[in-house]
């Protein structure tokens, strides 16, 4: 391998990492590193002063265009969108949970709220600690407007997490211990137990697309979530003819679990757990956003 395809397998992880933060879907992270590659490989590396800010560059610029296009796209959109989950493959489940918090799915909810160039600005400065000078040079702005955009970006950030009552964040194993009771009790249709572990402002959001059945709207409410989970639950468990696979995973660095039917992912959710309750239940049953599913994808 040369030393140039060396450097950029290098930074191929961060690089699909930033992708994916900024489009919310794997395959079209992957997608624009890809593009990224292909100029990568017409480009004369040598006359390069920062090869790795240029690959950063390149990807931003490609990403921000997806975007605008996908948010165009949205617009026509059934119901909710979620971001497409990334489920961590591999045998070392200490690793899987210890993901970035910028990856989880409610974070990723949450950067929707912005402008293609403020979720950019925001993820460089904050999450892979570029310099203001530096993105200034992304978004082809002033290093005062890059300042800025950060400034409004973070403040739009923090209002939508301040409509949120304050909670502490239990460690991941006791995450995992919460989501483990509860996904119990929904199998085992216990309604009673699946209210008194969610919270009082408990929200479920599921994205089936226009293919899917699903809610087209957020359900709010413990009594409302929990009735629409025992619901849905009762539906999968009494399918004829079909094998229905109940596992738990981690999805986007928090505890969640996959419904099956035949071997294929019908229903990837993940679950936003706060003190000691399930705060957030994130469904994900899009098709065409569980194609990555136990597929290796390797980002930071």
């Amino acid at each position: 391998m040369s030393a140039p395809d060396e450097l950029f397998a290098s930074e191929r992880p961060r690089l699909v990492g930033l992708a994916y933060r900024l489009l919310g879907s794997l395959s079209d992270a992957e997608d624009v590193v890809q593009e990224a590659w292909v100029r990568w490989n017409r480009t004369d590396i040598d006359g390069l002063d920062n090869p790795r800010a240029w690959l950063t560059t390149v990807v931003s610029r490609l990403g921000i265009d997806r975007l605008r296009t996908r948010r165009r796209q949205q617009t026509t959109y059934v119901g909710p969108w979620l971001p497409e989950p990334f489920v961590a493959v591999g045998d070392d489940p200490a690793a899987a949970a210890e993901m970035s918090d910028s990856l989880t799915t409610a974070f990723l909810v949450l950067l929707e709220r912005l402008s293609p160039n403020e979720r950019l600005v925001l993820l460089l400065t904050d999450v892979f600690q570029q310099s203001f000078a530096t993105v200034a040079t992304v978004i082809g702005k002033t290093e005062d407007a890059t300042r800025q955009m950060a400034v409004r970006a973070r403040r739009k950030v923090r209002a939508e997490q301040d409509l949120r009552p304050s909670a502490a964040s239990p460690s991941r194993s006791a995450q995992l211990v919460i989501a483990n009771e509860f996904v119990e009790a929904i199998m085992l249709g216990d309604e009673a137990r699946v209210r008194s572990l969610l919270s009082d402002d408990a929200v479920l959001v599921s994205d089936g697309g226009a293919t899917r059945h699903a809610a087209r709207r957020p359900v709010i409410g413990p009594e409302r979530v929990a009735r629409f989970l025992l619901n849905i639950t009762r539906r999968f468990l009494t399918l004829h003819g079909h094998t229905v696979g109940v596992e738990q995973r981690w999805i986007n660095g928090a505890p969640g679990v996959i419904i099956s039917i035949d071997g294929s992912p019908y229903w990837v959710a993940s679950l936003d757990v706060c003190d000691g309750r399930v705060d957030r239940f994130f469904a994900t049953l899009n098709p065409d956003k569980l194609a990555s599913v136990d597929r290796f994808v390797d980002l930071v």
